[in-house]
């Protein structure tokens, strides 16, 4: 079976498929067979006979193989909104059996499995359900990507309580700087390391280019090595 993990974020928009793809890219340099799925996805493209996420369709190229779309990315939902209005307007129903049966062969075929969440820690996908039951139904360990930007440290300690009170634990945290212009982001850091009580998997400084393959700052948690 895999090593896995869950990539929570601090935040939408905070470069999660980004480091989760920079991470897979660091396995493999490793010599480690890895893969990423995205359970969730909201927003999709009709290309040829699929639908296709441009979060998913990223963890797909950066992966050691191609498992398809349909394992990767098993909940796919067409309108680019939060994922259980999407749902409800497509009619559609987010099982939470799909995604653990699907993660359950995705496991079996590589060394390392990422799991990227949605949004934040807490996304609702039905009424009942959300991203941290999601993690605590695939009882892995979190690795969270922190968006360095002001108020990010706030952020980042309500997501690792967030985490501690559903059991779970946090076995890393990936500062991604998204903010090119941030002031005194070597004091925000110290903070985090400070605070977070979790060990730091690298800084990934601000890219105009966005390629994953290209960062090369990051560790694997000590587990995954």
């Amino acid at each position: 079976m895999a090593t896995a993990y869950f990539i929570a974020g601090t935040d939408t928009e905070i470069g999660k498929t980004f480091i989760t793809c920079a991470l897979l890219h660091t396995a493999r340099r490793a010599g480690l067979s890895a893969i990423a799925m995205k359970p969730v996805a909201a927003g999709a493209e009709q290309v040829g006979d699929e639908w296709v996420n441009e979060d998913a369709a990223q963890l797909r190229a950066a992966g050691s193989f191609d498992p398809g779309l349909a394992e990767l990315n098993p909940i796919c939902l067409r309108t680019a909104v939060a994922p259980h209005i999407a749902a409800a307007a497509e009619g559609a129903r987010i099982d939470p059996g799909k995604i653990l049966d699907a993660f359950g062969r995705l496991s079996t075929q590589a060394d390392l499995v990422l799991v990227e969440g949605v949004g934040g820690f807490r996304v609702p996908l039905t009424d009942t359900f959300d991203t941290a039951d999601l993690a605590a139904a695939l009882n892995l360990p979190i690795i969270l990507v922190v968006g360095m930007r002001l108020g990010c440290i706030n952020h980042a300690l309500l997501t690792a309580e967030a985490i501690a009170a559903r059991g779970l634990t946090l076995a890393g945290w990936v500062a991604n700087q998204i903010d090119p212009g941030m002031q005194r982001i070597t004091e925000n850091l110290y903070a985090l390391q400070q605070h977070l009580g979790a060990p730091c998997l690298g800084h990934v400084a601000f890219r105009r280019d966005a390629d994953p393959a290209a960062v090369t700052s990051l560790v694997l948690p000590a587990a995954a090595r």
